[in-house]
């Protein structure tokens, strides 16, 4: 049974300008079409209705739904739940560019990175494990062609291009890079736990060529908080409530994770992105990770460079905030000139419509600085996006 959605919001008052960097798109129902080969026809993903009236995406025998609280937004807080949502029950701004645009304006929000909501979640590795591979880096590409022609493209300034990666073969997503980034892609989703995936490890110097492009290119790797399919979970009957209230320390074991596999210290202007997790536990990391190189194990560290772990931190790391408030310890430890905004669209926990709202409640208290640095400065210098003019933070026609 379908559940109507709730009437459009009033535009929003435009206090401040805006980058989110954790939004998500829908994969619409057309996506592949007249981007494949003719030969790949049969084999690609397609939208289905299942038996039980569901509408999902289904491709190499799986389906790929969007449940309720993966497009909350716009929706009544009863349909937030784990139930397959077909497209007529979205909102449009889901999986329409022109309706996203309009829904961003609704919100005030100048610009956003969209990750992959629905088929390619993950990073796209149901196309890497695709038996065939010829068709699965096919099905990447043309992902990554209708974003940035699209998506992307059709509002430059206002979608970041982000593409997938190849995940089998590091050789050749470093190629893929590359020519992506003459087009105009500024970043990429990566698994934050690739074993988790059973990819290679991030410690063993496998993703070195793709890593090497992207700093080359200037393309931040962007993790995303259970991208990965795994959670803290203390126990097998750990309700979903304490899963979620875990969630921030996901994205602290990818951060440690990463910051000790010697990544940052190899390639020193990678720029790592990491969203949905928060910042509270940013002090203490910064710290800990200080005193276990103080303290080793063993008697020889594995850290080999001119910084402490917690200097590289704030060198190579960026990290995403949503619904932070105690941020007076971030800025004191670390900073706030590596902290960036999610607004979370089309998800439940979403700040759309009220992002403004949002901003001025868990950031005024800040000095205006930093609210300008966290609100949009520091995601339109990190990916290089311009700015909106005077007009459009007044609300005027342009």
């Amino acid at each position: 049974m379908s559940t109507p959605l709730l009437p459009d919001p009033e535009p929003r008052r435009r206090d401040f300008v805006i980058i989110s960097v954790d939004d998500h798109v829908i994969e619409p129902p057309d996506l592949f079409e007249n981007r494949l080969a003719s030969k790949y026809h049969d084999a690609a993903p397609r939208v289905v209705d299942t038996d039980s009236g569901h509408q999902v995406w289904r491709y190499g025998g799986t389906t790929y739904p969007a449940a309720g609280i993966d497009v909350g937004a716009g929706r009544p807080r009863e349909a937030w739940t784990l139930d397959p949502v077909r497209f007529d029950d979205m909102r449009p701004g889901c999986y329409d560019v022109d309706a996203r645009i309009e829904d961003m304006d609704r919100a005030g929000i100048w610009a956003a990175l969209n990750f992959p909501g629905m088929l390619a979640a993950q990073a796209g590795v149901a196309f890497a494990r695709t038996r065939d591979q010829d068709l699965g880096l096919a099905l990447v590409k043309a992902w990554n062609d209708w974003h940035v022609d699209v998506w992307a493209g059709t509002y430059p300034e206002r979608v970041i291009a982000l593409q997938l990666p190849w995940l089998p073969d590091p050789e050749v997503a470093a190629k893929e890079i590359k020519a992506n980034a003459a087009r105009g892609f500024k970043a990429v989703v990566f698994p934050e736990f690739p074993t988790r995936l059973r990819l290679p490890s991030i410690h063993s110097g496998h993703w070195d060529p793709f890593l090497a492009a992207c700093e080359e290119t200037g393309t931040v790797v962007c993790l995303h908080t259970g991208a990965s399919s795994w959670a803290p979970v203390p126990s097998p009957d750990t309700p979903i409530e304490a899963i979620t209230t875990l969630m921030p320390s996901t994205a602290m074991f990818a951060c440690a994770d990463w910051l000790w596999s010697g990544i940052p210290l190899r390639f020193p202007n990678l720029r790592i992105l990491i969203v949905e997790g928060g910042v509270g536990w940013l002090p203490m990391l910064a710290e800990r990770a200080d005193y276990a190189l103080d303290h080793p194990v063993s008697s020889e560290s594995a850290w080999d460079g001119g910084l402490r772990p917690s200097e590289v931190l704030r060198r190579n790391f960026f990290f995403g905030t949503l619904d932070d408030t105690a941020l007076s310890g971030v800025r004191m430890a670390v900073g706030m000139e590596h902290v960036l905004l999610e607004s979370g669209y089309p998800r439940a926990e979403s700040s759309w419509p009220d992002t403004q709202r949002s901003v001025a409640r868990r950031l005024g208290s800040l000095p205006p600085a930093d609210i300008a640095r966290v609100a949009y400065g520091n995601a339109a210098r990190l990916f290089g996006h311009p700015l909106p003019s005077r007009a459009w933070l007044r609300m005027e026609e342009i």
